[in-house]
């Protein structure tokens, strides 16, 4: 039995996702999670436009060839669904996003003056983890990463880092997570590369996250098959460690695709490759901040911002015109005028998690607004158009604008 405010209960209770047998390891996002999940990639969207990456979607799966040129087929297989069908070669659902990534950059063939070069790409993976270790949205089978690679010079390394880690913690901070623990991932036992370059890419890493004024605690062996990385984790409700966020020094890849750009001086020069996401995956994400929360998310990412209801039949039309308004201005609004009491209703739309409540009576009828309550607090009268700004705010909005 999971309790009250287990991601796997509040799921299905606020009908933002469910799972099925049939599908072990992957969600079925239901209208109002599709919603959250939008949410969050608007923001995410924001980020990438602050420091210039430029979005890409690449294909779900490629024949054997490239992932044994990555890497991946030697070091990682055991994680990928292959796949057979009609292909005259073997070939693999992909499990990251690296290699397309990879050769996008080989056809755009950066000068140095176009670095750093930077993607990012929503890209739904597929990873065949055990039936075993299957945990709700914290481990699956099917998830989006929030995946961008930044190809660079060694002289860039320091501040692409730095920038980054600022960058997510201060978005962190956005959900309400301040206490982030940052870890310093080395070599694996069973990697590609030589020891001088993962001698190299460890230093780089560890000098650039003093740069940053990081202090991450050390975990020898955690690194990728490719290179040393931060990880930047988060707590879920009962306490568990979930990696989110990342930055990984890749010297490795670079050099099994022979990637070049063309230096200063007019020679070729060999790119660093840093792979980073902000959240890792938007799935975990979801149910790290669904429990965290206890459901109550954040009024700029609730699917359903405002319930717009009337006290009686009486006021439906003008409830309906609320709600257009609201709808018209951007804002997710949810109407209900069934005939039923205004506390069940209500009540249904706490536990669906609805962060605000616009409630319409005579007297709102009358004035021309609406009464409005957030959890805990007294309603208060205010026009529509205070409501829709409220709503509007974004994450770094304090206090009420009312």
């Amino acid at each position: 039995m999971y309790d009250e405010y287990d991601h796997r209960k509040l799921g299905p209770q606020m009908d933002l996702f469910h799972f099925e047998e049939e599908a072990p390891g992957m969600v079925f996002w239901r209208p109002p999670g599709l919603e959250l999940f939008r949410a969050l990639e608007a923001a995410v969207r924001r980020q990438l436009e602050r420091d210039d990456f430029l979005e890409v979607r690449t294909p779900a799966f490629y024949r054997k060839s490239l992932w044994v040129q990555s890497g991946h087929w030697d070091n990682f297989r055991e994680l990928m669904f292959e796949v057979r069908g009609n292909e005259p070669d073997e070939a693999s659902l992909k499990p990251v996003n690296c290699p397309a990534h990879i050769r996008m950059f080989e056809r755009a063939r950066p000068s140095y003056r176009e670095l750093p070069f930077r993607l990012a790409e929503f890209g739904v993976v597929h990873r065949k983890e055990p039936s075993g270790s299957l945990f709700g949205l914290f481990r699956l089978r099917q998830f989006t990463q929030d995946d961008g690679h930044i190809f660079c010079s060694a002289d860039q390394v320091e501040a692409e880092v730095a920038r980054f880690s600022r960058g997510l913690l201060e978005f962190y901070r956005s959900f309400g997570f301040a206490a982030v623990e940052v870890v310093f991932s080395t070599r694996p036992e069973i990697r590609a590369g030589s020891d001088e370059a993962w001698n190299q890419a460890e230093s780089w890493l560890e000098a650039a996250a003093s740069a940053a004024g990081l202090r991450p605690r050390l975990q020898a062996g955690g690194g990728a098959f490719y290179g040393p990385k931060l990880e930047f984790v988060l707590k879920d409700r009962q306490g568990r460690d979930w990696q989110c966020g990342t930055i990984q020094l890749d010297l490795v890849l670079p050099e099994r695709f022979d990637l070049r750009y063309v230096g200063e001086d007019g020679g070729l020069r060999r790119p660093v490759m840093l792979h980073r996401a902000l959240l890792g995956s938007l799935e975990r994400f979801i149910g790290v901040l669904l429990e965290d929360s206890k459901g109550a998310l954040p009024l700029w990412l609730a699917p359903e911002q405002v319930l717009v209801a009337s006290v009686t039949q009486d006021q439906e039309a003008e409830a309906r015109a609320v709600h257009a308004r609201l709808l018209a201005a951007g804002v997710r609004s949810r109407l209900d005028v069934r005939a039923l009491t205004l506390g069940k209703r209500l009540r249904e739309a706490r536990l669906r998690g609805a962060s605000l409540v616009a409630v319409i009576g005579d007297e709102e009828v009358r004035c021309g607004e609406v009464a409005v309550a957030a959890r805990g607090e007294k309603s208060r009268r205010v026009s529509v158009e205070a409501l829709s700004e409220r709503c509007l705010a974004g994450p770094f909005r304090e206090g009420r604008c009312w």
